[in-house]
């Protein structure tokens, strides 16, 4: 909403300069009196005309009094020819200053040919440029609504203070068990010679402010790894295969930047066992828990990307996922 404000106040800047030029090339006579040719005859015999400015067909007249009108002369013929017509004396017109002006002049050619086609066309272009481009962020903001919501943190940041076992107070067993999984991050050449086999991941259990996520990123900091981390209630939305494609992204982002921990707080939120939507198979939920499934079941052995997951209702998950986490 702020670019669109943007862009709209930048386009009325422009329409304004380019008006305010215009004005200056074509409106100046606007607020000058008219006067035609048989009283400019009149006034001339009165001796009350001092100028006349003639540019191609526009006569200027400057009175005596300083005072300026316009007018214009019959195309058929000159200007003293026609005054004469009206009756203008020989000797009263010499005494007139008459002035030609060069109508090729650039403000003539700018200001009554080019600029009358040429403002059309900059405001047309700066139409066209606005919409085009409020239909690309438009589009862009489409396509990200299916990307990730996952962040990073990443352990070499200096910014941000590393977290370690030692931040976790208790939870010794806890802490005894996800080191195997430190170490693997470290040394997985080490267990892939003993025939070890890859962990897909880890559920953590507990009650809400058990230290499940601060433990998660213990793990990430000990490892000095990239952890990313996200809610399970960001993968599902309104609309039909966003979770899905949301999953696939995370994924692929933790993939790029293995090794790494994927941790996905609130599992519960879409790993609820299969079946018990209204929708059925076509439940959004149950489409983003099936990809989510695919993803953990087709890692690559050498990708080293550990899932660690965190719920306090485990009677609810679906067997497979607590089959791929323990």
């Amino acid at each position: 909403m702020k670019n669109l404000f943007k862009n709209f106040f930048i386009i009325l800047i422009v329409f304004i300069l380019v008006s305010a030029v215009f004005s200056y090339f074509s409106g100046d006579d606007k607020t000058i009196p008219e006067m035609s040719l048989g009283e400019l005859a009149q006034k001339i015999n009165a001796e009350q005309i001092k100028k006349i400015e003639v540019n191609d067909q526009e006569l200027k007249i400057t009175l005596t009094d300083d005072s300026a009108a316009i007018s214009r002369k019959e195309a058929e013929s000159s200007l003293s020819d026609s005054l004469k017509n009206y009756g203008v004396e020989t000797d009263k017109l010499q005494k007139v200053a008459l002035e030609i002006k060069d109508i090729g002049g650039w403000r003539f050619w700018f200001g009554s040919i080019i600029l009358p086609f040429l403002l059309p066309l900059v405001l047309m272009g700066l139409f066209l440029w606005f919409m085009m481009r409020q239909a690309k962020q438009g589009a862009g903001q489409a396509f990200g609504f299916t990307r990730s919501l996952a962040r990073l943190v990443n352990p070499e940041d200096k910014k941000k203070q590393k977290t370690t076992f030692e931040d976790v107070a208790g939870l010794k067993e806890a802490k005894q068990e996800l080191m195997e999984v430190v170490e693997f991050l470290k040394e997985p050449k080490k267990f892939e010679a003993l025939g070890a086999k890859i962990p897909k991941g880890v559920l953590l259990i507990g009650p809400p402010g058990c230290g499940k996520t601060l433990l998660a990123r213990a793990v990430s900091g000990e490892a000095s790894v990239p952890f990313f981390h996200i809610s399970g209630s960001e993968f599902v939305e309104l609309f039909v295969g966003v979770g899905a494609s949301r999953v696939r992204d995370t994924f692929a982002m933790a993939k790029k930047n293995a090794p790494a921990i994927l941790f996905v707080d609130e599992l519960d939120a879409i790993g609820r066992q299969r079946g018990a939507g209204l929708g059925g198979g076509h439940d959004e939920r149950e489409q983003t828990l099936n990809q989510i499934l695919v993803e953990m079941d087709g890692f690559d052995p050498e990708t080293r990307v550990i899932v660690l997951a965190a719920t306090n209702r485990p009677d609810i998950l679906e067997n497979r996922i607590t089959f791929l986490l323990f």
